[in-house]
């Protein structure tokens, strides 16, 4: 049962926690194609997410944006030993909706929903690190109403209301088949699982509403160049009745395991997780009426995942509640765009970010394949009337530097072996370098009059 508590406390993380890999940097198609730079841009309704201050210089009675993105990762774990492992991913589809409306020429409101993280990844049943990981599923939302006003003509204030949501479904091996194939050996038994995982566990959990906020300033400082910063808070999610289920690969493995880990199938739990700060500071200047240059530089308050608790309902599992050392850092995320107005309908746009990761080398897991990212985008703006715009934009997300990373762990047969007299070591090792990129096209479309 330790072990489920520790696969429990990764499947957390994973929900939150990889700002280079999985926090969705892609709620924006026009935006996205300058590499997701925004806090000091005024972007209408849109700014409701990159920086509610922006959304007061809006010139328009109503300001409509709706979009999604497809994103497609594919990792590859490759083995000291020169084996190889791809992940048999789905696409996933990140949606946005932003909506503005004016109350004053100074003052504007608007509600913002988006799917702020998520993530999917599948390592399939029975690769080597099925053990760490098999398969993660990953969806939150979230909805923002939001306000903004123009203090002065050139400087604003912005503030929005956070409500979050969202759910997590993973699988992961129990055991592996080296230690239920010693089982059946000490058993006289000639059956043996080889490469095939005996036993999964599937973990499902959902975490109710919580509350953050979001508030932003924005300030021409000239009629060229614009500053801006926006401060997300941190935002608890609780799960609250966790459960866990077991699937068995046979009839054999279900009749050598039942006993040792059955009690695992509808054991609840419930934990608590910090979806971490994000302080963004930035500026944009305009060369001519045609030509905008932006940068973007972002910190995730990672550093707040040093432990996770995770605690059993059922009493006689109280002795395997956990505090999780996650030891995570913060980190810094930067990001520069142009945009360029071809002509009056059609505008084209590149970026590029740099996405640093937050993960401990110590503590490095295949459910969160963190790295140092590089992804440059393009992307371009076709307005076939004055009052409609269609966005559409591509990244290419990428690891920088090396991938290779450890991650330690204890055999649940073998330690349940030396507990009880029988020298046995249980500690095992998972090496592997990871290389994993996503293609990310995105299409929305925008309406203001």
């Amino acid at each position: 049962m330790k072990k489920i508590s520790m696969m429990l406390g990764a499947l957390l993380v994973a929900a939150s926690a990889n700002a280079e890999g999985y926090q969705v940097n892609t709620l924006s198609a026009r935006q996205l194609g300058m590499g997701h730079v925004g806090v000091a841009m005024k972007l209408g309704a849109e700014s409701g997410y990159f920086n509610p201050a922006g959304m007061a210089f809006m010139d328009k009675t109503v300001d409509i944006s709706a979009g999604m993105t497809a994103t497609m990762p594919t990792c590859t774990a490759s083995a000291p030993d020169g084996k190889e492992w791809e992940t048999d991913n789905k696409v996933s589809t990140p949606l946005y909706v932003y909506s503005a409306f004016r109350v004053y020429d100074n003052l504007k409101v608007g509600i913002s929903i988006n799917t702020p993280y998520g993530s999917s990844i599948n390592w399939t049943k029975d690769w080597a690190g099925a053990e760490l990981s098999q398969r993660v599923s990953l969806k939150t939302y979230s909805v923002q109403p939001t306000v903004a006003w123009r203090i002065t003509d050139r400087i604003a204030v912005g503030a929005g209301l956070m409500i979050a949501w969202g759910s997590v479904d993973l699988d992961k091996g129990l055991v592996c088949g080296e230690s239920v194939d010693m089982l059946l050996k000490a058993m006289g038994s000639d059956y043996r699982f080889g490469g095939i995982t005996p036993a999964s566990v599937n973990l499902k959990g959902t975490a109710k509403v919580a509350l953050g906020y979001n508030i932003g300033v924005m300030a021409d400082v000239t009629k060229e160049l614009t500053l801006g910063a926006s401060f997300r808070s941190k935002v608890m999610a609780k799960v609250k009745a966790g459960e866990a289920r077991v699937s068995y690969a046979n009839e054999i493995a279900e009749q050598i395991l039942e006993s040792k880990i059955g009690l695992i199938n509808s054991a609840n739990f419930k934990a608590e997780m910090p979806m971490p700060y994000t302080l963004t500071l930035g500026a944009s200047y305009k060369f001519s009426n045609k030509l905008q240059l932006a940068f973007d530089a972002q910190l995730t308050g990672w550093k707040a995942y040093k432990t996770l608790d995770i605690e059993f309902l059922n009493e006689r599992l109280s002795g395997f509640n956990q505090n999780l050392k996650k030891n995570y850092h913060n980190a810094w995320a930067y990001r520069l765009g142009v945009q360029y107005a071809l002509t009056n309908r059609l505008d084209v746009r590149a970026g590029i970010a740099y996405d640093r990761t937050p993960v401990d080398d110590n503590y490095y897991n295949p459910e969160t394949p963190g790295k140092d990212k590089l992804s440059p985008s393009i992307g371009i703006s076709f307005r076939p009337s004055k009052n409609l715009s269609i966005d559409v934009a591509c990244a290419y997300i990428s690891n920088v530097g090396d991938g290779k990373k450890s991650y330690t762990y204890e055999d649940l047969i073998k330690k349940q072996m030396a507990s009880q007299g029988i020298e046995m070591p249980y500690i095992k090792t998972f090496t592997a370098r990871y290389s994993p990129i996503a293609w990310c096209p995105s299409i929305g479309i925008g309406y203001s009059f």
